[in-house]
């Protein structure tokens, strides 16, 4: 039985995680912006390029699950440096794509190493941290996850703008170098309880088919109308299929490539629904936020993002002090004031309106990110709580696995009902509206100063603008009793929340 295993320097192993976690969740986001340039250079439509976010998200997707098998093949610290390494080789080779195949290929292969980087940063952390410095790790990630995002289109529009789209993908070059090279300075002598699991293949098949025809029907639904569409029918028949195999397999096989049995664990399971529930609520309101402010009140892209980027603010002031401190309170209560935050932020949106000011905006957006210094940490917190050191990477891969399929989700039914609401109000603003109605005439004469065709068109446009309002305010209005609703789900959980895994860690090396 070995020691626990301390790195030399805590804090530089720490900043070399935080930084590869941070470029890979920043590579999520920071192509959405440079779409339409990238397909103008590379000679294709801008339909065509939402492959380059499509091709990263499915193989993503795919590799997530499969964390915990790589772990106990070649080791946390191998795992972590290799999937750091080459996504920094992959992301060199999306630079210098010269074709839009290459590029979709080469984001392919980018989500797929990227696929263990996230969870398996969680288990290293809390195997280098103590027991009640746990929260403390677990809290940056959180950061991370958040900043992220964000920070993607603001950068990778700043980026595109200012010099090419390649160096959007060649500035993880020394980034990762930086991270590997630390990680494995720190941490190559880690014990480390090295595995031959046999190969799953009717496992790994049936993930791949069925996790990826789902990634396609979620990324190209609302796109291809959905089941109107014959391609996304067959999708969805060969995903359902795939998928249920691939659930009933994993059940029953002795040695699964992803671990469901670790639903057996009561914390494990509330956190991971907490996780996804809360996760798909917070990404819909952070995909529709800035769709909200660039087509509707028509702000730029830089300023939609800068009206966003408030969000953020207190989630890196307040991190170190809720990692430091959150140990001496219930985590489910802190959850729930997350909860309750995030549900009041949505509540403020629901009664926005198109007058509403930048600087609203950004109020709201900072609020937010009280409940998100609270959300992340927590719930993570309790859902790894009740695994042992060595079911942390699969654990980890699982729930961000889930996480993520939550967002997916959540963005594809958030566009659909964000459209379907508002053409139906808009079908019921105009039933207002008649050629007869002095109201009406009033409004044309008005507007058009006579011409009615232009006036009519002005019309047109004002109705579909408080259409599309009014049907973001009722999404918002959904999401603010979902977050609620949430502080029930989260108090399933049963303390005690400090973890098995930094207890046993050393039992579990040798």
């Amino acid at each position: 039985m070995s020691p626990t295993f301390r790195p030399a320097n805590s804090m530089l192993c720490t900043i070399g995680l935080a930084l590869a976690t941070f470029m890979q969740v920043l590579d999520t986001t920071i192509a959405n912006v440079s779409l339409p340039t990238i397909a103008g250079n590379l000679g294709v439509s801008t339909t065509q390029s939402t492959w380059v976010i499509t091709a990263f998200a499915v193989s993503n997707a795919i590799a997530l699950p499969l964390t915990g098998w790589l772990a106990r093949r070649v080791g946390d610290v191998k795992l972590f440096v290799s999937a750091t390494l080459l996504f920094t080789l992959a992301s060199f080779l999306c630079g210098v794509a010269q074709s839009m195949g290459m590029l979709v290929s080469f984001r392919a292969l980018q989500g797929f190493v990227a696929g263990p980087m996230y969870p398996i940063t969680q288990a290293l952390l809390l195997s280098i941290f103590p027991a009640n410095r746990r929260t403390q790790a677990l809290a940056l990630l959180g950061t991370v996850t958040v900043v992220a995002p964000i920070a993607g289109p603001i950068l990778g529009g700043w980026i595109t703008d200012n010099y090419s789209w390649p160096w959007i993908f060649f500035i993880n070059v020394p980034i990762g170098i930086f991270a590997a090279a630390v990680v494995w300075g720190q941490m190559h002598h880690k014990p480390a309880r090295i595995e031959r699991p046999k190969m799953d293949y009717v496992g790994l098949i049936t993930l791949v088919i069925g996790v990826g025809a789902l990634q396609i029907v979620l990324d190209k639904g609302n796109e291809e109308d959905w089941f109107s569409s014959d391609f996304i029918v067959w999708m969805s028949i060969i995903s359902a299929i795939a998928l249920a195999v691939f659930l009933i397999w994993e059940w029953t096989d002795k040695d699964p490539i992803v671990n469901l049995r670790l639903f057996r664990h009561r914390n494990f399971s509330a956190g991971t629904l907490a996780l996804m529930l809360a996760y798909g609520s917070f990404f819909s309101a952070a995909l529709i936020v800035p769709q909200w402010l660039q087509i509707q009140l028509h702000y730029t892209a830089v300023w939609s993002g800068l009206a966003a980027a408030p969000i953020g603010v207190l989630p890196v002031l307040l991190t170190p002090i809720v990692g430091k401190y959150a140990n001496r309170f219930d985590l489910r209560l802190l959850a729930s004031v997350a909860f309750a935050v995030l549900a009041f932020t949505s509540f403020m949106r629901s009664g926005f309106t198109t007058q509403v000011d930048f600087r609203s905006v950004a109020y709201v957006q900072l609020i937010q990110g009280l409940g998100v210094a609270f959300f992340f940490m927590p719930v993570l917190t309790i859902l790894l709580s009740d695994l042992r050191q060595d079911e942390i990477p699969g654990g980890s891969g699982l729930a961000t696995f889930l996480r993520t399929l939550a967002g997916s989700f959540s963005a594809s039914i958030t566009t659909y009902l964000w459209n379907v609401r508002a053409v139906q109000h808009h079908a019921q603003l105009t039933e207002r509206f008649t050629p007869f109605d002095p109201v009406t005439q009033e409004a044309i004469q008005s507007l058009g100063h006579g011409k009615i065709e232009a006036a009519a068109a002005m019309l047109d446009q004002m109705i579909t603008q408080q259409a599309y309002q009014i049907s973001f305010n009722e999404i918002f209005h959904g999401l603010g009793w979902m977050f609620l609703s949430l502080i029930v789900v989260v108090y399933l959980a049963k303390p005690p929340f400090m973890g098995k895994g930094a207890g046993d860690s050393a039992a579990g090396a040798h």
